[in-house]
């Protein structure tokens, strides 16, 4: 997408679409008065007539209005003056479908809205973002379907905000990658294609790609993780890269769950919505749609991505409850379930990559609990971290990229819950505070390092029946935590 910035009369400015705002009392943006000018009242005469409020997300579209250069004017209401979260995102979300599925150009001016909380660049964010998710479309496996159009340019009236914009574009780029991962059937999207679109990716963009396979992992002493891929006739996939923006500067490192279809294994889920559980691996693909980012971008910074990939099958050689196996990291790890996987295949990748690596931090995203879904829902993703700073940081990059994080405990007094008679520890803590023992799990392989886990099981996918699809979270807050990083 091209960007280009405007400041003369928006009447004036030749485009397919226009979009200018009005508040929730009617009272007109600069820019609606400039085309109600023009146009002998044409806006004016629609607000009388009660086709549109103001109300936050409303909107109208006008053909040709006389007076004016753009092929379709869209009115969109603006709301209230002092905006919530919920109401300013439901504005870009409108905006952006206005202004997506078609060729051509589009010209936008919210400039009424922009406050010291949300300036112009963060409205210019939220906007190509939006148009990214509308313009977003499956079709990888349905033959005959046309990829929805893409917008060729954007113009911005107002503040130069250029820089923001191809920053959002970049976001958006990686965030669709990541649904377009998380979408892909499970019987297509194996570790081995995860890995190769790892090395593509890496290929393209000067990145190092290194993947190590379950035998590889087995053999260096990662039984926690060999314990899920084994029963799998799908290889298990240890993959690694490393973008360098930054010279020596230690490493910020991001982990993703891969678990590319994830049946419980012996401890077998229900049938109901089983097909869902291809979106297990959407850590590994936000983390890749991270990385896709970066390689748009090139920010000054370095960055370490491991993805954990495994199938989690119910094979006659999958791990069975009460087997013990020995982590990377030494520690004995009694398995009471085998649905409890995600950790086994993260706490192998942590250890390797804190040893291989020594990172300033360490941040790993996975669909990891039920609880913590249970807890939050869909809006929040669970934010676990004894680390002041980077709980901070995290929940920054969250309101302001809109992928927000609640944070939940992980406190010294729920470790005793993953006590085992057999092993070091339980890879489960029974059936209260689930979400902090998964946590808690993973905190025995991160000590000494400045970590944080990030469960996505409720924001990562979303919808039913045609609806159902991956949300590309936490690209959008993974890329913002990163990007504050950059001196």
């Amino acid at each position: 997408m091209d960007f280009q910035i405007f400041t003369g009369n928006p009447a004036e400015l030749t485009a397919d679409t226009l979009v200018v705002t009005i508040n929730d009392n009617g009272e007109l943006s600069a820019s609606a008065e400039k085309i109600d000018t023009a146009s002998a009242g044409a806006v004016q005469a629609r607000i009388k007539a009660k086709d549109i409020t103001g109300a936050a997300g409303s909107s109208l579209t006008l053909y040709s209005v006389a007076g004016t250069s753009a092929s379709r004017t869209v009115i969109i209401g603006g709301g209230k003056d002092n905006l919530n979260a919920v109401d300013a995102n439901k504005i870009a979300s409108t905006i952006g479908k206005a202004i997506s599925g078609k060729e051509g150009t589009a010209a936008v001016d919210v400039s009424a809205l922009a406050t010291n909380s949300r300036p112009q660049a963060w409205w210019a964010e939220q906007i190509v973002l939006a148009v990214h998710a509308a313009q977003y479309k499956f079709i990888a496996t349905l033959p005959g379907k046309e990829p929805t159009p893409k917008l060729d340019t954007l113009i911005w009236i107002g503040d130069d905000v250029k820089d923001a914009l191809t920053v959002a574009d970049a976001k958006g780029l990686g965030t669709s990658y990541a649904k377009e991962l998380g979408n892909m059937p499970p019987n297509i999207c194996t570790p081995t294609y995860l890995a190769d679109e790892a090395q593509k990716l890496s290929d393209g963009a000067g990145f190092t790609c290194k993947v190590y396979d379950e035998k590889e992992m087995e053999e260096m002493g990662a039984g926690a993780f060999y314990s899920v891929a084994k029963g799998s006739s799908e290889p298990g996939k240890l993959i690694i890269m490393e973008y360098k923006g930054a010279g020596d500067d230690a490493p910020h490192m991001i982990v993703g769950k891969g678990i590319t279809f994830d049946t419980g294994g012996i401890s077998l889920k229900p049938g109901a919505k089983m097909d869902e559980m291809k979106y297990d691996m959407c850590g590994a693909a936000s983390v890749l749609g991270t990385m896709k980012t970066l390689a748009e971008l090139k920010p000054a910074i370095n960055v370490v991505a491991i993805i954990t990939s495994a199938e989690n099958m119910p094979a006659g050689d999958a791990s069975k409850p009460g087997d013990v196996v020995t982590t990377l990291s030494g520690q004995t790890v009694e398995i009471l379930n085998t649905d409890a996987e995600g950790r086994l295949v993260l706490c192998d990748a942590l250890t390797l990559g804190i040893r291989d690596y020594k990172p300033a931090t360490c941040v790993d995203v996975a669909t990891l609990t039920g609880a913590c879904m249970a807890a939050l829902g869909k809006v929040n993703s669970g934010l676990f971290t004894t680390d002041e700073e980077l709980a901070t940081e995290l929940n920054t990059a969250g309101a302001y990229s809109g992928d927000r994080v609640w944070r939940l405990p992980l406190e010294d007094d729920y470790q005793s819950l993953l006590d085992s008679n057999f092993a070091d520890i339980a890879n489960i803590g029974g059936p209260l505070a689930g979400a902090t023992t998964a946590a808690c799990f993973l905190s025995r392989f991160t000590e000494g390092t400045r970590w944080a886990h990030v469960d996505i099981a409720g924001p990562a996918w979303g919808g039913d029946g045609t609806s159902k699809g991956a949300t590309g979270r936490p690209v959008p807050l993974l890329t913002t935590y990163l990007l504050n990083k950059v001196s």
